[in-house]
């Protein structure tokens, strides 16, 4: 008895050691160090970069005769620009990692936190729903184009991954704006939500959401969708030229199995790296969508940013842009040893 309970307190120390120590564990900690580096990196360079921008916030109310020059002196020093550059960035490093505070935003008077919070929602739901739509739809055909190389349904399929590829996501939003205009009010091009949102039941409101999202949904996907296609024919058709595939169709296995048991499996590994930019994108990659269809979210809010020098909102936009990017590179590693345990995380 006594042996028994001596020896529980061992196991659950045991359990946190193996998982401590595991190769996984050990990838995850290696790259979030190397991650906090990147980003430390990363901000230096940002902020030095848009230093070299001609001018400041503060450059369009000096031209004003309404604002005085001790307010222009009381908003130099609220927002610390009348400090060295490197005492700027420092002073906003601080406030990082001791109040997890991005600053306040010039133009609206609002933490940058605050902002970036109540944007990504909409521009989330903007690009999961893009994404979505564009692999449950690019996926099949691409394998469709593969099995069937070289017939008129390859060719078709091919065409139209020329055309989407083709054009760029600018002129489709355009081309987008003209059908909306000539099939009005068929699509809303404005807005999230209609003007009686408030009004309507639960499923009412969902239903709202999703006819807004219907014509950024089709701008934001178009390209992803063609090259999406085209990547993963590629990618199958070389797959199916292997020796192995040859030999399990010999050893009279069925095509549905060899494609999508064999084949299918050894030709995701790109497209699993591909995943991995993709959500990268996720909070900026929306841009041109939301500008043209007038969608709340971060796109619209970092131009604004951008075009006014608003100096701590887009520091922090650019460093979401590369947390996203290093998470998303991770969880496509990941992803990659658990599909073919061929890959080796400390490779």
């Amino acid at each position: 008895m006594s042996e028994t309970v001596s020896k529980s307190p061992i196991k659950p120390l045991m359990r946190a050691r193996s998982v401590l120590t595991n190769n996984t564990a050990l990838y995850i900690y290696k790259r979030s160090f190397q991650a906090l580096l990147t980003l430390f990196l990363a901000s230096i360079l940002s902020f030095t970069i848009i230093q070299f921008a001609p001018g400041d916030y503060l450059d369009t109310l000096r031209q004003s005769p309404q604002i005085s020059p001790e307010t222009i002196a009381d908003l130099e020093q609220r927002f610390g620009l009348d400090q060295p550059v490197f005492l700027q960035y420092w002073y906003w490093l601080g406030g990082i990692i001791t109040r997890f505070d991005f600053g306040t935003s010039f133009v609206y008077s609002r933490p940058v936190a605050d902002l970036i919070l109540e944007r990504i929602p909409a521009t989330l739901l903007l690009t999961i729903t893009s994404i979505f739509f564009t692999w449950i739809i690019a996926i099949p055909l691409g394998i469709v184009g593969a099995i069937k190389q070289n017939q008129r349904l390859d060719r078709g399929l091919r065409v139209i991954s020329y055309l989407g590829q083709g054009f760029p996501s600018l002129i489709t939003a355009l081309f987008l704006l003209f059908i909306a205009q000539a099939t009005s009010p068929l699509f809303p091009v404005g807005g999230m939500t209609s003007i009686n949102y408030n009004n309507f039941s639960l499923l009412g409101k969902i239903l709202d959401i999703g006819w807004h999202l219907i014509l950024p949904t089709i701008a934001l996907s178009i390209t992803g969708f063609a090259g999406l296609q085209r990547i993963t024919r590629g990618e199958l058709l070389d797959v199916l030229r292997q020796d192995y595939i040859q030999t399990a169709r010999a050893k009279g296995l069925p095509e549905n199995r060899v494609i999508y048991v064999h084949a299918l499996r050894n030709a995701i590994n790109p497209l699993i790296t591909l995943l991995g930019f993709e959500f990268a994108n996720l909070l900026s990659g929306a841009f041109i969508a939301e500008f043209f269809f007038n969608w709340p979210g971060l796109g619209r809010l970092i131009l604004q940013a951008v075009l006014a020098q608003d100096l701590y909102l887009v520091m922090a936009s650019l460093m979401m842009g590369a947390l996203m990017l290093i998470i998303g590179n991770l969880l496509a590693d990941l992803l990659l040893q658990q599909v073919d345990p061929r890959i080796k995380l400390g490779d």
